[in-house]
This record gives structure tokens, C-alpha cells and sequence, in this order.
């Protein structure tokens, strides 16, 4: 905490800057992603790096330029992280959309995100048949009427070729919150604050070079590209999925058992469930086990520890930012404790009347250095972004009780 200090970067991509460059020659799996019918598919960091170039070449000559806003909708395959990673290369704007969203939402999403471009599946389509606005439509896994073949990308130019350079706060992804309000909030990070923010991820989830990462989430939320894309990435890590239609918690363990995961974060939801099996006639490799969304009760982490000699340690951060808070690799857990700030973040708890406060309030961000993980903002709302960022704090709207 005391050492640590932000890269800082005026001009930065990091699918060129970084992914490209640790993928040269670099055959080891990037992605594994395994079927409930056990089809597995694996893309090296290589393979990853030329697809990717492949999809960045084909969006161009489908007139996607730098700026431009392109709606990803997509379940866990491979098309999800080649079409991420090309859109950064060419400084498009991705809007991750989860497959559950209703006709409704997704009109108001390309309506406020200025969308103009969707990726989905085949599947899908017919979500949008109805939806106006003047986006080009790529469909994944077949062919459709009114719609690219996304599969076209694969004979494209193997080299990409940036076209300008990339701003380090230039915007990257636009997330819908999903709030309690009826009018989602619309937060834009930049090509430093969620790829390079994430450092702080990495820290917490306590993933190293050569592990195998399993984040279970669901694409179109941030915690998606938390753990299945940035963090995990920046430490050059294997990112693994098992793909399932329905949760059973017996077919999860034995895939953490067939395909020797090392680091496991799952939503305390997850973890309850999994302790209704017998844990320990499951000899697993993992070396980290990790949960976020709420602190898990004191039963559910004893039932792990005794099972496997591992402790579950609880991680604290929002769409807004990267990883705040955490229990860190190392560290003693206090059951029930979200653990402390990470390296990057300056937290402080103010009571009602804005004071710092030692024993319970929101909890807030200093912005004296403002932490790089943190978003620049709502992309069309000034006054809520103004509001969060009131009187050197950036407010969470969490309480918290030390």
C-alpha cells in the first residue's frame, strides 16, 4: 500500500500495448472453455492476438471507426473476448449487454449508448427485429436475414494496423448499472481505468502467471470483465469457463477437479451451494478461493476451510471502479470483515454530515490521487457524476461498520 503507485499513461491501448505484446510467440492457453457435453475449446495468447486482428479488420471494413459504440452480446464464447479485444484495437466502445435483457432494454441501451453496432448470436436475433436505429447488425453461429456473418472475419488480414493512437482516457466501455432506479446509470471507463485498474484485481484475487482462473459470472456485468478478461490477463493467466445451462453443484466441483483450476471466485450464492456436497472427496488444486457481492456467514467459510484447508476471502468494488476493498492473499481473515483497502485506494468512511469518521459510514474514495480504477464518470448524466464526486470523495453509497 505504501509503495504502490498508478502507471500513468497519456497514449495506451492495452490490447496493442500489452495483450499484443505478451502474445507474440506465446502458445500457452489464454481461454478454455469447456461444454456441459465436455467439447472443450482452447485459444492460445497467440491465436487470440491474430483472431482478434482478423475481427478489428473486418469491423473496419464495416465502417467501425474509433468512437463509435458497439453493443457485445454474447454468452461465454470465444467471439466475446476476439471481439473485445478488436474493439479496443480499433478504440471502439463496447457496451456489454447480458443475453437475459428484454427488447425494451435494449432499445434504451442503443438509444442512450449511441450504438452503433451489435454483436450477438444467431440465437438471439429476434431480439432485435423490432428495434430501431441505424446499427449494423453481426450475428455469431449463423447466418440471418439483415445480418453479417460474424465468421466472415476469419478470412481477414492476419496484421492490424492502428489507425492514430489511443488515448489513455479515451472511453472504452460503457456498463449499465443495474440499480434500484428505473433509469439505469451509464458509467464509461477508459482504456486506463478498467485494463490497467485492474491491478488491484489481480492483487486481491491473488492470481499469478501460469494459473488457471475461473471467475463464475455471467458476460454483460463487470465483474465479467473483472476476472474473466483483465485481471486474470494481466497476470497471464489461463481464464477457464464451464459453460453450464443450469447450476449443479456436483458437475462444478468435478470440473474444478478434471481441469485443475487454481483460483476459484464465485458469488456467495455459489458457494452455499457447493457446500451441501461433500467437499472433501474432492481433491481440487486450487490455491486461492475467493467470493464478492456480500460477506459470506461464518458456516459457509468454515465448511471450505475444513474441507480443503483454504480460506474464502471477501473483495468489495462496483461497476464504477476496480477491486476497492479485500481480504488479500496472505492476509489473516476475519470472518465477516470485507478486509482492507487495496493498493491504488485511499477509503475513508464519512458519517452523515461529511466527516471522516473511524467507526462507521459511507464508504468513500480520497480523490487527492485519484485512484485509476475509478470511472470518469456518467456518460450522459453530469449532475449524478458531479454528485459522486462531491467534496474530494468519490461517494459509493455503502455503508459500513468497522
Amino acid at each position: 500500500m505504501r509503495e504502490f503507485r498508478w502507471p500513468r499513461h497519456e497514449r495506451f491501448n492495452w490490447a496493442l500495448d500489452y495483450f499484443d505484446a505478451i502474445a507474440v510467440g506465446n502458445d500457452r492457453p489464454a481461454l478454455h472453455i469447456v461444454e456441459e457435453d465436455g467439447t472443450q475449446t482452447v485459444r492460445s495468447f497467440a491465436e487470440l492476438s491474430v483472431a482478434s486482428n482478423r475481427v478489428a479488420n473486418s469491423l473496419h471494413d464495416l465502417g467501425a471507426r474509433r468512437g463509435d459504440c458497439l453493443m457485445l452480446m454474447l454468452g461465454n464464447e470465444v467471439a466475446l473476448w476476439e471481439t473485445l479485444l478488436a474493439a479496443m484495437k480499433l478504440g471502439v466502445v463496447v457496451t456489454p449487454a447480458t443475453t437475459l435483457l428484454t427488447a425494451v432494454d435494449l432499445q434504451d441501451r442503443i438509444d442512450r449508448g449511441h450504438v452503433r453496432y451489435v454483436v450477438t448470436s444467431a440465437a438471439t436475433v429476434s431480439k432485435f427485429a423490432e428495434l430501431t436505429g441505424a446499427f449494423t447488425r453481426i450475428a455469431v453461429g449463423g447466418a440471418s436475414s439483415g445480418w453479417h456473418r460474424y465468421e466472415a472475419a476469419r478470412d481477414g488480414a492476419a496484421t492490424f494496423t492502428p489507425i492514430g493512437d489511443t488515448r489513455a482516457r479515451d472511453p472504452m466501455l460503457l456498463y449499465f448499472t443495474s440499480g434500484t432506479t428505473a433509469r439505469p446509470n451509464l458509467v464509461m471507463h477508459t482504456h486506463q481505468s478498467y485494463p490497467v485498474g485492474h491491478l488491484s484485481t489481480m492483487y486481491w484475487l491473488g492470481v499469478q502467471p501460469g494459473d488457471r482462473h475461473w471467475n463464475i459470472s455471467s458476460p454483460g456485468w463487470a465483474k465479467h470483465a473483472w476476472s474473466c478478461v483483465f485481471a486474470p490477463w494481466n497476470a497471464e493467466a489461463t481464464v477457464c469457463i464451464f459453460n453450464y445451462a443450469r447450476f449443479h453443484a456436483g458437475a462444478v466441483l468435478d470440473a474444478l477437479v478434471r481441469h485443475a483450476v487454481t483460483t476459484l471466485c464465485a458469488p456467495p450464492t455459489v458457494w452455499r451451494m457447493l457446500i451441501q456436497e461433500p467437499l472433501g472427496k474432492y481433491r481440487v488444486a486450487l490455491r486461492e478461493v475467493l467470493s464478492a457481492g456480500e460477506p459470506l456467514n461464518p458456516e459457509v467459510i468454515e465448511r471450505v476451510r475444513t474441507a480443503w484447508r483454504l480460506t474464502i476471502r471477501d473483495g468489495y468494488g462496483q461497476t464504477e471502479t476496480t477491486a476497492q476493498i479485500g481480504n488479500s492473499p496472505g492476509q489473516p481473515v476475519k470472518v465477516g470483515s470485507m478486509g482492507r483497502p487495496l493498493p491504488g485506494y485511499d477509503v475513508v468512511l464519512l458519517d452523515p454530515g461529511g466527516q471522516e469518521s473511524d467507526n462507521e459510514g459511507e464508504i468513500c474514495l480520497r480523490l487527492g490521487d485519484r485512484p485509476l480504477g475509478l470511472t470518469d464518470g456518467y456518460a450522459d448524466d453530469d449532475a449524478k457524476t458531479s454528485d459522486v464526486m462531491r467534496g474530494g470523495y468519490y461517494h459509493t453509497g455503502d455503508g459500513l461498520t468497522r
